[in-house]
């Protein structure tokens, strides 16, 4: 059955073609988010919902969504989505960062001009029928230091922006480096050194813990006399009314903002001050950034519900198109090795060590860990999934730790997961063979070489002989068939395994009569999702 997708937002003619020419079967209802009620009702019919500003995803919505897989949202800001919620439910979230980069990137130069010449009100007044010529003087931006606070994608554009405006631009960025600030041309900077040296101060960076309030009242005080302050990012970064009584005082000359700490903005400190320009929003309100974002959400969501690629996920790692063909049996193998691992062990986990050694070392290993999680937590939480499952370990205060290291053995690549508890540490490895097919390699440190199948049982006995015919007999005397068989020990005489791909669960009854053998130190059935 084709996937089903909604759109509660308006979005494009063609963003709505991209769905139906992938084959999926989409539902255009451009108001049907402005109707929380309904929207809850009938969200459990789908598979995905593309989203716009409008539609609001709490934590209401997501609890009748029982074949939500993810919801996309064309545009970068997702604070109508309850992505917290959205992870303990498996559902993912993405958004659509470079749709709209040289729109916001451009509205922002815009606001340096605009408030540089003070032209909203130089326009006003002349509306009004004065001819104020000598009222509104205003500085060049030529030779000016031009602050950034974020060089990432849209701050980027704005430096490069700058820069070609003869502006000298300093940067402060705990994610630049200095290669890639000398190929921009600008200097990065401390925060302290920015603020001094500044005439121009634009923010370009997330709303997160770390940069709330960045212009602090503090910070604003440490600013150069006769600064402008540019904010087209998020409000929130800026104190509004620190800002306020310094525009009242002179010590900031001006200011611009397209974004407010509250949104819809209808009253603030800022305005109907002098020199201080606001717009509603309008980053990314141009006709091409829209139709952008709307086209990549299609495209985004498509790719994920058809072949698994993950883009601009925000609460998952990414995976392209092309990783999720290479990555395809390896995520496969990630989610088994978390399966048996899961199976077989009955209390609670303390640790989660994984290993990745050759040609898989160099993959997507942070999606890898999403597949092992999600295979171990699957026994205790059947509705889990790879967005869900890290949520769950770290409710569950499980330490989670990854190496990688170059190729040291027989095999091109493989994986070891071993988890630790109270008790014991268990460990499996295995590896993808060249067929794309999964398989175990090693339980235990005993090697061993296992296809992997719907239904298969796990015995450990001393090495004594008849075990194989014990196996063999008592499973086909009880109408169970096996389609492979594997053993494995540590040394003659010692510990030894079996590994049984059988075609149906065996009953209990017959493990039962494997248990009254004495033969069997334990007999586990063990079920793995190798569709």
């Amino acid at each position: 059955m084709a996937p089903r997708v909604l759109i509660s937002d308006k979005l494009s003619d063609a963003a709505v073609q991209i769905f139906k020419d992938r084959g999926i079967d989409v539902d255009f209802q451009p108001d049907l988010g402005k109707d929380k009620d309904k929207l809850a009702e009938v969200i459990g019919q789908y598979d995905g919902l593309a989203i716009r500003s409008a539609t609001k995803v709490t934590e209401k919505i997501l609890e009748n969504a029982t074949n939500l897989k993810v919801v996309g949202r064309a545009g970068i800001g997702t604070d109508n989505v309850d992505k917290d919620a959205a992870s303990k439910k498996g559902v993912i979230v993405m958004n659509t960062p470079f749709g709209n980069m040289i729109t916001t990137a451009e509205h922002a130069i815009a606001m340096m001009f605009a408030v540089a010449r003070q032209i909203p009100e130089a326009s006003a007044s002349t509306h009004a029928g004065k001819w104020e010529k000598s009222k509104f003087m205003g500085v060049e931006l030529t030779g000016k230091t031009l602050g950034v606070i974020g060089a990432g994608n849209i701050g980027g554009i704005v430096c490069d922006r700058a820069r070609g405006l003869k502006m000298k631009v300093i940067a402060y960025d705990p994610f630049l480096g200095e290669e890639k600030a000398a190929k921009m041309g600008v200097e990065k900077v401390e925060l302290d050194a920015l603020l001094a040296r500044a005439d121009f101060i634009t923010l370009h960076v997330p709303l997160t813990d770390q940069t709330k309030n960045i212009l602090s009242r503090e910070n604003l005080a440490k600013t150069k006399k006769g600064v402008r302050i540019i904010n087209c990012a998020r409000g929130g970064l800026v104190d509004e009314e620190a800002l306020a009584e310094m525009l009242q005082s002179g010590h900031v000359a001006g200011a611009a903002f397209d974004v407010f700490s509250e949104e819809p903005a209808k009253e603030n400190a800022l305005f109907n001050l002098p020199n201080v320009v606001c717009t509603p929003h309008l980053g990314a309100a141009t006709t091409e950034a829209q139709e952008n974002v709307a086209l990549q959400v299609a495209e985004q969501m498509a790719n994920y519900l058809l072949t698994g690629a993950v883009e601009n996920a925000l609460n998952m790692p990414s995976v392209t198109a092309e990783e999720a063909k290479v990555m395809g049996p390896w995520l496969k193998l990630s989610g088994h090795l978390g399966a048996f691992i899961g199976q077989m062990t009955d209390e609670p986990i303390k640790a989660i060590n994984i290993l990745y050694d050759g040609v898989v070392s160099s993959m997507n290993l942070a999606a890898l860990n999403c597949g092992v999680i999600a295979g171990i937590m699957k026994k205790s939480n059947p509705d889990v999934n790879m967005v869900s499952a890290p949520v769950v370990a770290k409710e569950r205060g499980i330490q989670i730790s990854t190496t990688n290291q170059d190729k040291s053995g027989a095999f091109d690549g493989y994986i070891k997961v071993t988890v630790v508890t109270e008790k014991r540490e268990r460990s499996i490895a295995g590896t993808v063979f060249s067929d794309g097919k999964p398989r175990f390699i090693q339980i235990k440190g005993i090697n061993i070489d296992a296809e992997v199948g719907a239904h298969m049982l796990y015995t450990t006995n001393e090495d004594v002989p008849g075990i194989i015919g014990t196996l063999g007999n008592t499973l086909g005397t009880n109408g169970v068939n096996i389609a492979n068989f594997t053993l494995g020990r540590s040394d003659r005489g010692g510990e030894a395994i079996a590994l049984l791909y059988v075609d149906d669960e065996v009953p209990a009854d017959v493990r039962q009569k494997l248990a009254d053998t004495g033969l069997f130190r334990q007999i586990k059935p063990l079920q793995f999702d190798v569709a």
